[in-house]
């Protein structure tokens, strides 16, 4: 049986380093994903994205999310909780986890691909794969309009 994996990627036409920066700067992110979060680029480090700020306390986004590992200017992957609309979900220990590669392909032209894995096998997840199925589609697309690309 094939493990899940969330696969989404998208070419955009600027140097990874600006890629980089969006994905791991508070500053970064809310141009794009979010209207809030809490960055802490270090292992351990907190990687909570706030999206529904009229929401109670932990039902505001990725709360309790973590970066799991890094490598400057080229990869990230932290952890992720199902998103704060699947409360019951939510409220289990589970948590998958993203891991986003940033590769330059050339001068100012950067390929990033995004991996989600680390799906439960408890069939009540599976409105949560649906749902980032989508979602990570959409974020890659925010992140290419908030860099001014086409």
């Amino acid at each position: 049986m094939r493990k899940k994996n969330i696969k989404a990627s998208c070419e955009i036409n600027v140097a990874a380093h600006e890629v980089w920066a969006k994905w791991t700067t508070a500053e970064g992110l809310q141009s794009f994903f979010g209207k809030g979060n809490d960055i802490k680029l270090s292992i351990g480090g907190t990687y909570e994205i706030y999206y529904l700020m009229n929401n109670e306390v932990g039902y505001r986004g990725s709360e309790g999310s973590k970066i799991l590992s890094y490598l400057p200017g080229k990869m990230i992957s932290f952890s992720w909780t199902a998103p704060p609309q699947f409360r019951e979900i939510r409220k289990e220990e589970n948590k998958t986890w993203v891991v986003l590669i940033i590769d330059e392909i050339a001068a100012n032209k950067t390929q990033i691909t995004l991996h989600h894995m680390g799906w439960p096998k408890d069939r009540t997840w599976d409105k949560v794969y649906r749902f980032y199925e989508h979602a990570w589609g959409f974020v890659l697309h925010e992140l290419k309009k908030s860099l001014a690309i086409s």
